[in-house]
């Protein structure tokens, strides 16, 4: 929808300009399931057990009454494991809320009731743990303080000696969390396997937030960002090769296990009958021979898409964040939203701030713009004759238009140009501020107390559609009256098209466009001054 919208306002700008100037009239690899986890991550890492057959190692029954929760709590965070599988039932942000009143309830990244589809279970067919074994824990609660790192173990042993230590590593202050696995073989008999770590996420939204107008998977290997589709997963899945990391996103939070030396071997998003969604992080393949020890190690994200903070994560999480094809601008201009905000207090006059210095960028360009339009707008008369002149032999009138042109100095895209060299930061801008976690419930004064949602009473949205015809008025043309009565019908249609965009964006749009209409006011009185 979004991205209709986008292409709509540019090509209406581009037809617009346009039309005034020119017509004065992951190659995909086999999808691993849950079992077996030794052969897929063999495939995924070219790693080769040797070549002593592993001893199968059963897995010990679990019920269902074994498994018991322990809480977690930081500044940051309150998170509910599970001993079963090690995992994740629960984690709740602490600095966000769902919606901008101070009524709304917390961000829930990780709500599962039940631990069977709880997040980060581990499983591993060759080592004998099943998703549904369940965990000795180290301690039954625990309270992390902001300068403090303290661990919380989860230890399981199989019948053949194999023991399995997952260690969560906690810090009082961010989202990131250690995560490791100490494998030791206590039994007579060498065991491989490939580890697997479940993370789940629901396939359709438990609330309705505008966070999750996007979600689903993501993964970044091979230097790529991609974002799977929901409705295009399968039970069969989707793999990716040995990726830095991989996980759950929605527009402003991510849930994400990061690759360390190479742990992840291979990652597999399918959709399951239960309604929920699995990503299957696979570790390369692991052989432990009697009495040999190994460890394989993660780093763990759960929290909001703020480029500073994925980007302190390492691995390139800041990826994380879509800025579109002109994320080299787009970064920038988010960097300077937030050192305006740390002057300001108030994100909708940084906004103002950045448009103000970006239309003093452009002012060279905007003022070429307009007086190559109102050069053409003085040779109208002129080119109305041609066109009389030479009605029955176009290639005639179009060499006597080109002639004219030559002769007065006139360029007939001049006034196209200028607006095609700012679309890209058009696009960027549109980027950082409708992905911007910053914007989210960011009041800026009166009645908007949401720059990402849209005006609650359309008051902003009615005024820019204003400004635009204004600034249509003023603009020299070279149309007839029919094709300028048609023109007017563009204002009508930006302002349907803006009415459920972020405010935040609409703040933009209408100072942009209240700046034109003074640039062009002086622009025009300048030209008229010298003709």
């Amino acid at each position: 929808m979004e991205k209709r919208a986008l292409i709509a306002v540019v090509l209406s700008i581009l037809f617009f300009y346009g039309y005034t100037a020119l017509f004065p009239m992951k190659k995909q690899v086999p999808a691993p399931t849950v079992a077996p986890a030794a052969t897929e991550a063999k495939q995924a890492s070219g790693v080769t057990p040797a070549d002593t057959p592993p001893v199968p190692v059963p897995a010990p029954a679990t019920t269902a009454a074994q498994q018991k929760d322990v809480t977690v709590d930081t500044p940051a965070y309150t998170a509910v494991f599970s001993t079963q599988g090690g995992s994740l039932k629960r984690l709740v942000l602490k600095s966000y809320r769902e919606s901008a009143d101070s009524k709304g309830k917390n961000v829930t990244i990780v709500d599962e009731q039940s631990a069977s589809t709880a997040t980060l279970a581990s499983a591993s067919q060759g080592l004998g743990l099943d998703q549904a074994a369940v965990f000795v824990p180290t301690v039954d609660a625990l309270s992390v303080g902001k300068d403090e790192k303290k661990e919380l173990a989860f230890t399981w042993t199989s019948p053949a000696g194999v023991t399995v230590r997952k260690v969560y590593a906690l810090q009082g202050s961010g989202y990131g969390i250690e995560m490791t696995y100490q494998l030791a073989n206590a039994g007579a008999a060498r065991v491989s396997g490939a580890l697997q770590t479940v993370m789940t996420y629901p396939a359709a939204p438990r609330v309705k937030e505008s966070r999750f107008e996007t979600f689903g998977p993501v993964t970044f290997a091979q230097d790529k960002y991609v974002e799977e589709k929901v409705k295009d997963l399968t039970p069969q899945g989707k793999s990716t090769a040995a990726p830095l990391w991989s996980g759950f996103a929605d527009k402003y939070f991510l849930s994400a296990v990061l690759a360390q030396n190479g742990s992840i071997a291979a990652s597999s998003v399918r959709s399951t009958p239960r309604g929920i969604l699995e990503n299957v992080i696979v570790s390369p393949e692991l052989s432990l021979n009697p009495g040999e020890a190994k460890t394989v190690s993660y780093r763990l994200y759960f929290g909001p898409k703020d480029l500073d903070i994925l980007k302190a994560q390492g691995s390139s999480l800041e990826r994380a964040i879509d800025l579109g094809w002109f994320a080299m601008l787009a970064k920038p201009l988010l960097q300077s939203l937030k050192f305006f905000y740390q002057y300001t207090g108030n994100y909708g006059i940084a906004i103002i701030i950045i448009t103000v210095i970006l239309k003093v960028l452009f002012y060279p360009l905007t003022h070429s713009s307009y007086k190559s339009m109102k050069e053409m707008q003085k040779l109208q008369p002129k080119m109305t004759e041609l066109r009389e002149k030479f009605k029955n032999d176009r290639d005639a009138m179009n060499k006597a238009i080109m002639e004219l042109y030559q002769t007065h100095k006139v360029n007939p895209v001049g006034g196209c140009l200028p607006m095609i060299v700012q679309i890209p930061v058009f696009f960027a801008l549109y980027k950082a501020l409708m992905f911007s976690i910053e914007l989210r419930h960011a009041p800026f004064m009166l009645w908007i107390q949401d720059l990402a949602g849209k005006d609650p009473y359309y008051v902003t949205p009615i005024i820019m559609g204003i400004t635009m015809v204004i600034q249509q008025k003023m603009t020299p043309s070279q149309m007839d009256p029919v094709q300028q009565k048609m023109m007017m019908a563009l204002p009508v249609v930006f302002t349907f098209m803006f009415l459920n965009f972020p405010s935040g964006l609409v703040l933009y749009w209408l100072v942009n466009n209240i700046l034109t209409i003074t640039q062009q006011y002086f622009i025009n009185k300048s030209i008229d001054a010298k003709a």
